[in-house]
């Protein structure tokens, strides 16, 4: 796979991607700050998040090396790119994704065993796309299908793995391995494994939507918002119908 990307609306799709799936089934689920952090995905709460950034930077710099330290660290900052892009600030979202992508990349320099760990970085690199320019697909393209499949190879019931490979399929031109209905499948087995995913439904209304299947991709978003009726990111990423 060479290339990410379907013109504008891909652009839009990409700026938007959520991080992370619904749940904080990463490796401190049992964390509170894991907890906290969560509640902080579900509302994109700037406040929080800047917080919840500040804490796990000190807990980085206190226990280095601590790869589910900087999973969660990478995380934050992909919300925070998120609370960005709501407010039209490229600039800084850019920058959080960069920090979102290192902080990944050192997690999984210290744990290559994490499938989240995998997953997160292949969504950061398609995220990045968006931000890159015309070389930007075929230069990271190729690095979300490498940390999708490793991913995939270490769990291949984990939900989040499915998912990322789903906006994989989504994402992609049609000449690098695009395709809607593998996307659908992807999403419907990451739901399948977890069901209270609330931006997976979204993304899977996205895929129904590209399909035509309007009515589909209403109940996908419907089901998103009685998971979580206050999500700005269901807002913003709703079909236009």
């Amino acid at each position: 796979m060479n290339g990410f990307g379907k013109g504008a609306g891909a652009l839009v799709f990409l700026a938007l991607f959520s991080v992370v799936l619904a749940r904080a089934r990463g490796p401190q689920s049992g964390d509170p700050l894991a907890a906290r952090l969560e509640m902080a995905r579900r509302t994109r709460n700037e406040t929080q998040l800047q917080s919840l950034k500040t804490e796990l930077e000190e807990r980085t710099r206190q226990n280095q090396g601590d790869a589910p330290n900087e999973y969660e660290l990478a995380k934050a900052q992909g919300y925070l790119a998120d609370v960005y892009l709501f407010r039209k600030d490229k600039k800084a979202a850019a920058k959080a994704i960069d920090s979102a992508i290192e902080w990944a990349r050192r997690s999984i320099a210290d744990n290559n065993q994490s499938a989240d760990a995998h997953s997160l970085l292949a969504d950061l690199y398609g995220r990045k796309i968006s931000f890159g320019g015309m070389l930007a697909g075929p230069k990271f393209g190729p690095k979300v299908s490498e940390e999708n499949k490793r991913a995939m190879a270490l769990d291949d019931h984990n939900p989040q793995v499915w998912a990322s490979q789903g906006r994989q399929y989504l994402m992609a031109p049609k000449m690098f391995g695009g395709d809607v209905s593998k996307a659908i499948e992807s999403f419907q087995k990451s739901l399948s494994l977890d069901a209270l995913q609330d931006e997976t439904y979204v993304w899977l209304a996205k895929a129904y939507e590209q399909q035509g299947e309007n009515s589909k991709a209403r109940e996908a978003i419907q089901q998103a918002l009685r998971l979580n009726p206050e999500s700005p990111f269901i807002k913003n990423m709703s079909p236009a119908f």
